[in-house]
């Protein structure tokens, strides 16, 4: 019986050649295609080094693979942008805050301390900027709601926990179709931005106690989880899941991560969980 299965992702197709490629010199299975964008294969002993151009070569294992409970990064995860950077720019403070941003999800300076440092560079921006920053900055990246919708459908419990702001959570959530959103909180007064954000800050750290707190209320643990972010803010969370997906991350979170997806789009973590699907 195959100890492990080796997953096959590309967004833009994995072919029967490039399968074949990937098998040479394994005790493997007969491969399994789960999608034009996805197959499978059990293989058996040391795990390969197998390198593929323009394919995402991930090993999971065969015990518990479809998880219970997917739990997700919003900003450059489940969506292109960073929506801080993207209010930075209609506040005519782009630049200062996108280095702080970039500080920050390369781990170099800490998450609630770079939160805070951003905000207060948008102290007065007129919140009708966070509506113009949805409509016109925000869409969800490829086979994001395919994947949540999916896991919906099968029973698992959907979360979308972001180091961002409600304002945009719960629309990208909505539009995806998460079961569930949590993330920081911007102050307001008189209409604009106060500067600051409400605490505790959600950070880190937070992130984990979340997964924790909803695989309580699931009756699930962490082994149940399958996690994906792209940044140092997702550490915890990745490392504490059953699962933990690195999503077109930053290399600390690559290190981390049992799944590293640099060539597929986010449909991808259904193959990882062994999930047949539509790749349209």
């Amino acid at each position: 019986m195959a100890e492990r299965v080796m997953v096959l992702t590309s967004a833009n197709g994995v072919s029967d050649r490039q399968v074949e490629m990937a098998l040479t010199g394994l005790d493997a299975d007969a491969p399994h295609r789960l999608s034009d964008c996805a197959v499978e294969v059990g293989v058996r002993g040391a795990r390969p080094a197998v390198a593929l151009a323009g394919v995402d070569v991930n090993f999971v294992p065969v015990a518990n693979r479809e998880k219970k409970l997917l739990i997700a990064d919003m900003d450059s995860t489940i969506i292109p942008v960073e929506c801080i950077d993207e209010l930075a720019d209609f506040a005519g403070v782009k630049a200062q805050i996108s280095k702080i941003t970039e500080a920050a999800m390369r781990g170099e300076m800490g998450f609630e301390e770079s939160l805070e440092a951003r905000v207060a560079l948008l102290k007065g921006l007129d919140e009708k900027a966070l509506a113009r920053a949805y409509a016109e900055r925000i869409s969800l990246n490829p086979g994001a709601r395919v994947l949540v919708q999916a896991m919906n459908g099968r029973g698992a419990y959907t979360a979308l926990v972001s180091g961002g702001f409600t304002y945009f959570t719960e629309k990208v959530g909505a539009d995806a179709g998460f079961a569930h959103t949590r993330a920081n909180v911007l102050k307001m007064a008189d209409g604009v931005l106060s500067g600051t954000v409400r605490h505790p800050i959600l950070g880190r750290e937070a992130k984990l106690e979340a997964m924790d707190e909803l695989c309580a209320k699931r009756g699930i643990s962490r082994a149940d989880v399958i996690a994906v972010g792209d940044g140092a803010n997702d550490l915890a969370m990745i490392e504490g899941a059953g699962i933990g997906v690195a999503y077109k991350a930053r290399p600390a979170l690559q290190a981390a991560a049992d799944v590293v997806l640099d060539h597929s789009d986010l449909s991808a973590i259904l193959a990882i969980q062994g999930i047949g699907y539509s790749s349209s």
